[in-house]
């Protein structure tokens, strides 16, 4: 056998291949080009993570509707600092002075000096005149017909020469009077303030005070004296409404945050096992309460309703006096009268959300403590039999004709009240709401001068009183309006996280138009039509205020939402973020290598 051997060949020198390998280090070199695989997996998932971010803070995005944040500080600014003054339009007139009259500039001057006065004795009230009046002087007599006005009126009213000649039944009645002063004045709609001073022979003075726009005055045969009287009439009475301390406050007024009001009346039977009492509510609403929910629109929305109770006891205490032959409570007992545990009361259907509720109650005694009487603090018998309670209502106690007859055992079957009675229970519940509005509810004004008689209007409310609770209602309804939205204001801002729904915002753009509409009005002296501007933007500030959405729990800080998200995206966002610094570390190292090794083969 032949054997055969075969020697393997190369085309390297065989000493090539090892001296490669002695000037490889493998710690700092490498001969295959570093990988991006890795790291543009790492880079991926980082940059999807940077992707998904803005999804994720849209995702918890707040949603807030602009607020006009300068023009509520504002508000808030010119409400806190300036007092709401109303321009004011007075007239004085002069008739039958013939002898020894003062020119007319000189006594429009001198009213308008003794108005100043009477107004610096103290802080002019927000939802006055203060000084912005205008006084117009009149002296009209059989031979002349002289006008002045000073300021910046414009003549609207002016007084008529010679409308008194011929007029002999000032004296007679009133009312007449009054009416015929209102066709010759039409105060309703040029809104000026008239006082007319008649010099007659009478000897008593009489002040008149009407029921619209204007007063009257008799026997003053003094231009001095009747300029002082004049000065308080306008000032205390027309502005004032003849409160001493020069104002009404509003916070007071018994009217709801929206604006509303309910009246609500009941008529209690203590004790039905001895009389039952019903009565037509409708008479009574016609007598008393559609005039004054008329009357009292542009300053409150009113509703009504009635009901009668049952076995509805006072929680007072009484005593028989022999001398009156009456059972007796006095003022002290009147915080204890009202029986809440039995005197159901204040279920009201018609009242909601922040509406006022004033309740009126006719309590009908048990035969045990009829007739029941109140004692006044003087020791007199209270003309009325009733009283109110400050924002709460008025009680009327009324005594059936039965006490004074012989039905001690004979149980009476239901009774409905007279309307003579029912009459005259609607005046005394007249006088508690005049009252409950911060009115006085009687006819008559002492002044420092002379005392005034106060015409009563058919309404309740004669103009100039309604005026008065328009200003001060005004005044009030923007101050509170200022306060909350400037309140809403701040509490938005430092919650950024609060949501804010369109309809808030509408409502309080609407809230800021109709304040400045109020504001306009009030500048041309237009008090009803102020009220009822400044009762819209207070009522749509607090329902911006006490929005649903504002009390939503998603109004969480920015540390509450850190908090809840962090537990999750932070310890995966960190360890992508190294994931991603270590590739990028690990391949400039292997980069670094594989440049080393080829720089060794060049």
């Amino acid at each position: 056998m032949v054997e055969i051997s075969v020697t393997a060949t190369s085309s390297d020198p065989p000493n090539t291949k090892s001296e490669e390998e002695a000037d490889f280090y493998p710690d700092t070199m490498r001969k295959t080009k570093p990988g991006l695989k890795r790291l543009f997996l790492t880079l991926t998932v980082f940059i999807s993570f940077l992707i998904a971010l803005p999804f994720l803070l849209k995702s918890i995005e707040i949603y807030r509707a602009p607020l006009p944040f300068d023009d509520i500080d504002l508000l808030s600014t010119e409400m806190e600092k300036n007092h709401l003054m109303f321009p004011c339009q007075f007239q004085a007139v002069f008739v039958n002075f013939d002898d020894d009259i003062t020119a007319v500039n000189e006594l429009a001057l001198l009213i308008n000096s003794h108005m100043q006065k009477l107004t610096s004795e103290n802080t002019p009230p927000c939802g006055t005149c203060g000084n912005n009046f205008t006084v117009a002087v009149t002296i009209d007599s059989n031979s002349s017909c002289i006008h002045c006005e000073s300021g910046n009126g414009n003549g609207n009213g002016k007084w008529q020469c010679g409308v008194l000649n011929g007029y002999d039944k000032m004296n007679d009645h009133d009312e007449n009077f009054d009416d015929y002063l209102e066709s010759v004045l039409d105060s309703k709609s040029k809104r000026v303030y008239t006082v007319v001073v008649v010099n007659t022979k009478q000897e008593d003075v009489r002040v008149v005070v009407g029921k619209y726009r204007h007063a009257w005055m008799v026997g003053i045969d003094s231009v001095e004296k009747a300029v002082e009287k004049m000065a308080e009439i306008f000032i205390k009475v027309f502005v004032n409404a003849g409160k001493e301390e020069g104002s009404i406050r509003g916070e007071f007024m018994p009217i709801g945050a929206d604006g509303k009001v309910v009246l609500s009346f009941s008529l209690l039977n203590s004790d039905p096992h001895d009389w039952i009492y019903d009565w037509d509510f409708k008479e009574l609403d016609e007598i008393l309460l559609a005039p004054i929910v008329d009357a009292l629109r542009p300053v409150a929305d009113i509703s009504l309703e009635s009901q009668v109770l049952y076995h509805t006891p006072k929680s007072s205490y009484s005593y028989w006096d022999d001398t009156r032959g009456s059972y007796i409570f006095s003022t002290k007992d009147l915080p204890f009268f009202v029986n809440s545990n039995e005197w159901h009361v204040d279920a009201s259907t018609a009242a909601g959300g922040r509406s006022k509720v004033l309740h009126f109650v006719l309590y009908v005694p048990s035969a045990k403590e009829c007739p029941l009487k109140l004692q006044l603090p003087n020791g007199e018998i209270s003309m009325t039999n009733g009283f109110i309670s400050p924002m709460w209502g008025g009680i009327i106690v009324w005594n059936p004709p039965a006490c004074v007859e012989n039905f001690q055992v004979q149980r009476l079957s239901r009774q409905k009240i007279s309307s003579e009675d029912l009459k005259m229970i609607s005046e005394v519940f007249m006088g508690q709401l005049r009252q409950l509005f911060g009115l006085k509810s009687e006819s008559l004004y002492v002044g420092g001068f002379a005392t005034s008689v106060l015409l009563t209007s058919e309404k309740g409310f004669a103009e100039w009183e309604l005026d008065v609770l328009s200003r001060h209602h005004t005044c009030f309804n923007l101050l509170q309006c200022g306060t909350t939205l400037g309140s809403l204001s701040r509490l938005v801002q430092s919650l950024p996280r609060m949501i804010i729904m369109d309809e808030i915002g509408k409502q309080v753009k609407y809230s800021l138009e109709a304040a400045k509409l109020s504001f306009g009005n009030v500048s041309l002296g237009y008090s009803d039509a102020s009220a009822v501007s400044s009762r819209k933007a207070r009522a749509l500030a607090e329902d911006a205020f006490y929005h649903p959405s504002m009390m939503s729990v998603s109004y969480y800080s920015f540390e509450h939402c850190f908090a809840v998200y962090s537990p999750f995206f932070l310890p995966v966002s960190l360890h992508v973020l190294l994931a991603v610094i270590r590739e990028w570390k690990r391949y400039k190292v292997e980069n670094r290598k594989y440049l080393a090794w080829r720089v060794k083969l060049e």
